[in-house]
């Protein structure tokens, strides 16, 4: 539960970092580039699923065996899709390496698994 609301929270202060970096900081570059809006997908993406795992963290708290461990599950497929999805495509608006937007499904569903997990586990709360 801890782990998850921290993990959760750590996310969340580097997708507001990262967010006001890539408005101000890298701004001339991204719009160069024409990655403004690859960069904004990634920390949208990383910011909603820190929010969710910091209340999966919550939910945690009130949860039965079984849904702690769907819950458990569902966290950490929240933090392997954000590291996955937002970091391929941190990596392509850092690099202009195209190649990164191949891992990009992977995680995107990591995260859809993470949602139905999540959807499983409050059948069982």
């Amino acid at each position: 539960m801890k782990f998850m609301i921290q993990a959760g929270g750590i996310l969340g202060a580097l997708a507001v970092a990262l967010g006001a970096f890539g408005a101000h900081a890298l701004k001339g570059m991204l719009e160069a580039s024409g990655r403004s809006e690859t960069f904004e997908t990634a920390v949208k993406y990383q910011f909603y699923h820190a929010i969710a795992m910091v209340l999966v963290g919550l939910l945690m708290q009130r949860a039965g065996t079984d849904a702690i461990k769907l819950l458990g599950w569902s966290g950490n497929a929240f933090a392997i899709g954000v590291i996955i999805f937002s970091g391929s495509l941190y990596a392509i608006c850092f690099t202009g390496i195209t190649k990164f937007g191949a891992t990009a499904p992977i995680g995107g569903l990591a995260l859809i698994v993470g949602w139905v997990l999540l959807i499983l586990a409050a059948g069982k709360i």
